[in-house]
């Protein structure tokens, strides 16, 4: 060929009018004339807010991200990996300390590049955290401590531990997070001794003290807005804290690292690590700090309250994701967690998939070789400067206030995340927001994990409580298998399937599903005769059947098996779809509910379970 290819050359470049034509196209296909929806209701239609208050909307142009002045902007990371490779940041917390040292070797050994244990009541004991990395090079893999009671007593058994080993070139950090530490634990913070931990890490400079973890925010059900403000807000306190004892901001500013988290929402997440950065440099531009001295340096955490205890295979698909996340964002460290996180210590088998979500990712797929891979995406670029605007301007409200100790104190942080909880949980009901595999496509039948051993009982919190998306539905299972493993039999809805398959199979696969959200079985009947559905209901012994078939398949024959039900004692007949479907306002009356897409689910499946004569 002596011509050049042009791949696109036969094709007009379609323009934001030819894209508005063709939405008001699709959206009032159905509509009679006169009833069309104008342009601005269709993009509302299409617009989705978050829990928080972020807009995405359908449509991206470059006209929504407008290019930075420089080419490299402070949402890059200044910390990139060495050969594409992020540090690959194992955690443990098992108190067996056998365990646990043949758990760290296992990971170091195959590739994880450094370690993070948790410390404390419930976790590998301060005390015993030399037995624990017995065997780890000091100078070859970063160690990172954290606790949830003693974060002094875990600091200085690094400490201990780097000095008995000889370590010469020890790196990680301290885990010194007066505010995470009050946050969790409900008692007041105190800063007055962030700038002895300073003065302990001087002769170590690959060495952090302090770590300013949101995890424990994110565990409480925080949005995305709110862990940006709250990670800025606690940065800035601890660098004032530290100026008012005689530290330079840039010597702060090099003294702590952000513990963030990142989950299945990838794009947010990854546009929530970009903002970080954008704060964090503003917070820097305000102190002086020089430019080179302004990165922030940030350990992704796949999230903890998006691990679901039902269907747990699912949490490989969520941590990859979340992983990716972490990855394109340029978190310099990232630690993925088990798959079996919610149901306890993880199993071999889940620390290694783990572990090898992040190789595959670093090494196989070469993630971390390209710095800010989504940086000039309209959609990316407009999601950051949204998140970061909005983030600021809870910040300023922040310190209005006092700063985070004071809004800790004050109740502010709990009220804030209290009305972002409440509103996810109204999506999280309505399945407006999914949880695949627990309120979508849910087993039928769980599978028992092996490996997984049982976590201590975790000492009370008088702070924030950490919570998971999915436990509201996990709670009407865990009844559901009460009441079966107590009488020996599910609970179940009967469902009357009209006609055939053609008419009753979508709303069918619908019902399943929806009851099974709830470990409700779903006996049924199809293409039988009025007395036959009858005859099956009874047979089933549930008190309650659901109808489920087409609009035309209703308006035939809904009313007549309903009312022949009703007379067989069936006390509760429901409704696959709108009762409007039957055509007869008068006759619909006799069902007793529906069920139809966008119901509160979880209200309809303890009601149910109620119906069904289901313990609480």
């Amino acid at each position: 060929m002596t011509d050049s290819l042009v791949l696109a050359g036969d094709f007009a470049s379609p323009s934001r009018q030819d894209w508005d034509a063709e939405v008001l196209k699709v959206l009032n296909r159905k509509r009679p004339p006169g009833t069309e929806i104008p342009l601005e209701k269709a993009m509302a239609r299409l617009r989705t807010t978050t829990v928080d208050g972020l807009v995405i909307e359908p449509l991206y142009t470059a006209g929504d991200a407008a290019p930075a002045a420089d080419g490299l902007t402070p949402v890059r990371s200044a910390h990139a990996p060495t050969g594409g490779v992020w540090d690959v940041r194992a955690l443990h917390e098992d108190p067996d300390v056998a365990a646990t040292n043949a758990a760290v070797l296992d990971d170091l050994t195959r590739g994880a590049t450094s370690l993070w244990l948790v410390t404390g009541a419930g976790a590998v004991p301060a005390d015993s955290l030399a037995d624990a990395l017995a065997g780890v090079q000091a100078d070859l893999a970063a160690v990172a401590v954290s606790s949830a009671d003693d974060q002094a007593a875990a600091a200085e058994a690094l400490l201990a531990w780097w000095r008995d080993s000889g370590a010469g070139n020890a790196q990680g950090n301290l885990g010194v997070d007066p505010l995470g530490l009050a946050a969790a634990t409900g008692a007041d913070a105190d800063l007055t001794g962030l700038a002895a931990w300073a003065e302990r890490v001087a002769d170590l400079p690959g060495v952090k003290p302090f770590v300013v973890d949101v995890r424990v925010y994110d565990d409480a059900g925080a949005g995305d807005v709110d862990q940006l403000a709250y990670a800025v807000a606690t940065g800035i306190a601890y660098v004032r804290a530290l100026a008012e004892a005689g530290v330079p901001a840039e010597r702060a500013f090099g003294l702590l690292e952000f513990r963030v988290t990142v989950s299945a929402d990838q794009f947010t997440s990854i546009a929530r690590l970009r903002a970080l950065r954008r704060l964090w440099a503003r917070v820097g531009e305000v102190l002086e700090v020089p430019d080179a001295a302004r990165g922030a340096v940030q350990h992704a955490v796949t999230s903890g309250r998006m691990v679901t205890r039902a269907d747990p295979w699912v949490n490989l698909l969520r941590g990859t994701i979340a992983t990716f996340a972490a990855a394109v964002g340029g978190a310099e460290q990232v630690t993925t967690l088990p798959y079996d996180t919610a149901h306890g210590l993880p199993s071999p088998l889940a620390r290694r998939l783990a572990r090898n979500t992040q190789l595959v990712a670093a090494e196989e797929s070469n993630l971390g070789r390209v710095t800010d891979p989504a940086g000039g995406s309209w959609y990316v670029e407009s999601l950051t400067e949204q998140l970061a605007t909005k983030a600021w301007e809870r910040v300023q409200q922040l310190e209005a206030a006092g700063g985070m100790a004071a809004a800790l104190a004050a109740g502010t942080v709990s009220s804030q995340i209290d009305a972002v909880v409440s509103e996810r949980r109204k999506r999280l009901a309505t399945r407006k927001q999914p949880i695949t595999g627990v309120s979508m496509f849910p087993l039928a039948v769980e599978t028992e994990l092996e490996g997984t051993k049982p976590r201590p009982p975790a000492p009370p919190r008088g702070g924030l409580q950490p919570l998971r998306d999915s436990e509201v539905y996990e709670s009407l299972r865990d009844r559901a298998a009460a009441h079966t493993a107590l009488t020996g039999t599910q609970p179940g809805v009967f469902l009357a399937c009209l006609g055939a398959r053609r008419d009753f199979g979508p709303r069918e696969t619908f019902t399943a599903n929806l009851l099974l959200a709830g470990g409700i079985d779903h006996p049924s009947a199809e293409d039988t005769d009025t007395a036959g559905y009858v005859e099956a209901a009874k047979a089933s012994g549930s008190p309650m059947v659901i109808l489920c078939s087409s609009a035309k398949r209703y308006a035939a024959g809904a009313v007549e098996v309903a009312r022949a039900l009703k007379d067989a004692g069936i006390a509760h007949v429901w409704l696959a779809g709108r009762t409007t479907e039957i055509g007869d306002d008068a006759a619909a009356q006799i069902i007793d509910g529906e069920v139809f897409d966008g119901m509160d689910v979880v209200t309809f499946l303890s009601d149910t379970l109620d119906r069904l004569g289901v313990a609480k």
